[in-house]
C-alpha cells in the first residue's frame, strides 16, 4: 500500500543545470519475492495500538527545493507523501539531500477508535512558521516554508509541513497524534543547511530517529525530518510514534526470514593477500581449539563441536578463555580457518517498536592478523599489534516489516561501523548486498578502497577489494537466536559463552611501537605512537573479543 517509489514535478528542473540524483527514484535492482504466508509480516500495515494503524509511504510529489547547501553542497528536497491511500491522514513531510536518488518514506495514520473526543488522531489547532527561505540569496526552485502544527491538548506533532506560499496550510492537511501513542525523538543525520559548523546557530533539516532504539523499545520513527532554528533545541517540539500494544504480529516467521535471508543476504568479499579466512564455529572446535580456566591453565579442555561443555552465562569476569591448539602445526591450520566449512549465524530482532526486522548475519574468524599502519608516505607492518584469536564480525540488514523491502544496511568496523541506505550499496544477483572485509581485520566496508582508520595521514590501514576469495552468506547459515519467536530458535550453547574467545596477549605494546618506531623518521614517531595509544584494546589486540550475545548491539541498535 503506497510503497512504490515515484516523483512527480521535477519536470520543472532548470535543463542548463546537470541533472541531480534526487530527480530518480531507487528501485531494488530486483523485484521483490512473494513473502511466505504468515500472520502480519509485510501486510502493509501495522496496528500500533490505542486505536492507531499506520501505513509507509514512499511515493512522493515535490514541494521545494533548493540547489546549495546540504552535503556536497548540492541541496536539498522536500516533499509531501502522495498519493495518500482511502482514509489514512499525513502525519509530516519528508525531505533527503539531493546527492542521492530519491529513497525514503513516511508513516501515514488511520483513527481507527471512531472516537471524535479522544481519537488516535487530531487536527492540529494552528501553525507556527518555522522558518521560511524567502530572504535567501541561492539556488532554489521558488520560497520554501517550513510549519510546525500546533496540536490540540493532550496530542502531540510528529512531522512538519512544507509549503512553497506563505499562507498557512489547511488545518486539514495534517494530524496530530494522542500523546500516549508518541515517545521522544532526537536529530540523526543532516539533510540540509548552509554550513553545518559556521551556520550551527543558523537553519538546519535532520531526519528524525527514536530516542529509545533496541530490540525492546517501543518508538516508532515516523520517517520526517525537523527543522532547527536558531540553534534552537526545537526538536523536542516534535515527536516519534509508539506501539503501545508491543504487537509482533508484523515480525517474520522462520519461513519469511529464510526468505528474507535468500533474498538479500551479503557478498562477502575478502582481500586477495588475506590468510586468514572464516570458518564455522563446530569447525574451530573439532580442529583443536581449546577451553583454558584460570587457576589450571597446564590443564586446556577440548570443546565439544556445539560448545555444550563451555560455561554459560555469568559475565566476562576473566575466569575462562579460549585459545588456538598447542601444537605449532595444528594452529597454523586453525588461524588460517576454512572458507569452505564457513557457516553465518543469524540473530532476529525487532526494531523500531517492531516496524521493522533487523537481520544481524555474524561471521567467525578463527584468527584476527596484525595489523598495517600508513604514516603518510610509509607504509608499516605492526608486527603483532592487531593480531588476537577469535574474531567476530557482522552485517545487519533493516527490512521495513511493511513490505519486506531492505532500507538500510549497518557494516560493523571495528569498535564502530555505519548505516547505508539501501539506494547508496552496490549489489549482486538480484537484490544481495555486496560487502568488502578488511585485510586481516576483517571489517566491513560498502566500497573497496583503503580506509584510513586515523587521522591526517597517519592511521591503521583498512584494505578492502574484489577477489575471488568470496562468500555467499546465505548458502550455509544458521539462525541461532530470535527471541520475538520463543521456543521456534534453539539457542546453541556456544552462544551462551559470556567469556572471551581469545586469550589475552601477553606481548609488550611500549617494546613492539618501538620496533616499529625505528622504520620511522624522528618527526614521524611520537604522532604514530599517539595513534596507537588512542586504539581500542579490540583493535590492538590485546586481548580476544566476546561473542556476539556480549555486544551492545545485540540487545539495541547498532552504533
Amino acid at each position: 500500500m503506497g510503497n512504490c517509489l515515484t516523483v512527480s514535478s521535477a519536470s520543472d528542473v532548470s535543463k542548463k543545470r546537470k541533472a541531480l540524483p534526487i530527480e530518480t527514484s531507487f528501485k531494488l535492482p530486483a523485484p521483490m519475492p512473494t513473502w511466505p504466508p504468515g500472520e502480519g509480516f509485510a501486510g502493509g500495515t501495522i496496528d500500533l495500538g490505542g486505536g492507531l494503524e499506520v501505513c509507509q509511504i514512499s511515493s512522493f510529489t515535490k514541494v521545494w527545493a533548493t540547489h546549495e547547501g546540504g552535503p556536497d553542497n548540492l541541496g536539498a528536497t522536500f516533499f509531501e507523501p502522495s498519493p495518500m491511500p482511502e482514509e489514512f491522514c499525513m502525519l509530516g513531510c519528508y525531505s533527503q539531500p539531493n546527492k542521492n536518488p530519491v529513497f525514503g518514506w513516511v508513516l501515514a495514520g488511520k483513527d481507527n477508535t471512531n472516537n471524535p473526543l479522544g481519537g488516535a488522531l487530531k487536527k492540529p489547532i494552528d501553525y507556527t512558521l518555522v522558518w521560511s527561505s524567502e530572504s535567501l540569496k541561492i539556488k532554489q526552485d521558488g520560497n520554501g516554508y517550513v510549519w510546525l502544527p500546533t496540536p490540540p491538548d493532550g496530542y502531540k506533532a510528529v512531522g512538519h509541513v512544507i509549503t512553497n506560499l506563505p499562507e498557512k496550510p489547511s488545518l486539514d492537511k495534517i494530524r496530530c497524534v494522542r500523546s500516549d501513542l508518541t515517545d521522544l525523538c532526537e536529530a540523526d543525520t543532516w539533510i540540509w543547511g548552509l554550513d553545518k559548523v559556521a551556520n550551527a546557530n543558523g537553519f538546519n533539516v535532520y531526519d528524525l530517529q527514536p530516542s529509545d532504539r533496541g530490540a525492546q523499545a517501543l518508538a516508532v520513527s515516523v520517517g520526517t525530518f525537523v527543522a532547527q532554528n536558531g540553534g534552537a533545541a526545537s526538536s523536542l517540539s516534535l515527536a516519534c510514534l509508539k506501539n503501545i500494544s508491543s504487537n509482533l504480529s508484523a515480525m517474520p516467521n522462520l519461513a519469511q526470514v529464510d526468505a528474507l535471508v535468500q533474498a538479500y543476504s551479503p557478498w562477502v568479499y575478502l582481500h586477495p593477500d588475506e590468510q586468514y579466512l572464516p570458518s564455522s564455529v563446530s569447525w574451530f572446535f573439532q580442529n583443536g581449539a581449546l577451553l583454558y580456566q584460570q587457576g589450571e591453565e597446564s590443564k586446556p579442555v577440548n570443546i565439544d563441536p556445539t560448545g555444550s561443555n563451555l560455561p554459560q552465562g555469568g559475565s566476562n569476569d576473566g575466569a575462562y578463555w579460549l585459545d588456538l591448539p598447542v601444537d605449532a602445526k595444528a594452529k597454523e591450520t586453525v588461524k588460517k580457518g576454512d572458507l569452505q566449512d564457513s557457516m553465518t549465524y543469524i540473530h532476529i530482532k525487532p526494531m523500531l517498536g517492531a516496524t521493522f526486522t533487523d537481520i544481524a548475519i555474524w561471521i567467525f574468524y578463527p584468527f584476527n592478523g596484525p595489523a598495517r599502519a600508513k604514516v603518510e608516505l610509509i607504509n608499516i607492518s605492526l608486527g603483532k599489534i592487531g593480531e588476537h584469536v577469535g574474531d567476530w564480525e557482522h552485517v545487519t540488514l533493516r527490512v521495513s516489516n511493511f513490505n519486506g523491502e531492505l532500507m538500510n544496511v549497518f557494516f560493523s568496523e571495528h569498535s564502530s561501523g555505519t548505516w547505508v541506505n539501501a539506494s547508496e550499496l552496490e549489489f549482486q544477483n538480484g537484490n544481495k548486498v555486496v560487502s568488502y572485509a578488511s585485510l586481516h581485520g576483517h571489517a566491513f566496508y560498502p566500497k573497496p578502497g583503503l580506509v584510513l582508520q586515523g587521522s591526517g595521514g597517519i592511521g591503521i590501514r583498512n584494505d578492502t577489494a574484489k577477489s575471488k576469495i568470496v562468500m555467499d552468506t546465505g548458502t550455509r547459515y544458521m539462525v541461532v537466536a530470535a527471541e520475538y519467536l520463543g521456543s521456534a530458535v534453539v539457542e546453541p550453547p556456544w552462544l551462551n559463552y559470556y567469556r572471551e574467545w581469545g586469550p589475552k596477549i601477553s606481548y609488550d605494546l611500549a617494546a613492539e611501537i618501538k620496533e616499529v618506531e625505528k622504520l620511522l623518521p624522528g618527526k614521524l614517531k611520537s604522532a604514530f605512537e599517539k595513534l596507537v595509544k588512542s586504539l581500542p584494546n579490540e583493535t590492538l589486540g590485546e586481548e580476544g573479543p566476546t561473542g556476539p550475545k556480549m555486544k551492545k548491539n545485540w540487545n539495541g541498535d547498532e552504533v
